[in-house]
């Protein structure tokens, strides 16, 4: 994380902190597919991602997640890619910010 970058802390359920970084770990990876299913134009890989960010990520304690997933299933429904782009550039940003308490 650069020096210039706002530090995320999140609270999660004690219960499920032993397995948030593998969580975290296949957001990185989503993060990684959505940039090539953009490079592809494929909207439908890209809503699908967005509509398992969206449903996954609050369950975790990751309010943003779920937003941004939302974020890239209507990007995608709309064949964005310019949306698509910044807002998989902000779930990058946000798990490179992120500290779990």
């Amino acid at each position: 994380m650069a020096g210039s970058e706002e530090q995320i802390v999140v609270h999660v359920d004690p219960d499920l902190k032993e397995f948030v970084s593998e969580f975290l770990g296949r957001r990185q990876e989503d993060v990684l597919a959505l940039r090539e299913a953009r490079d592809r134009a494929d909207w439908e890989a890209i809503r699908r991602l967005g509509h398992r960010l969206r449903g996954s990520g609050g369950g975790w304690g990751f309010d943003a997640i779920t937003d941004i997933g939302r974020h890239l299933e209507d990007a995608a429904r709309a064949g964005d890619g310019g949306a698509v782009h910044e807002w998989t550039n902000e779930l990058a940003r946000y798990l490179g910010c992120v500290i779990i308490a």
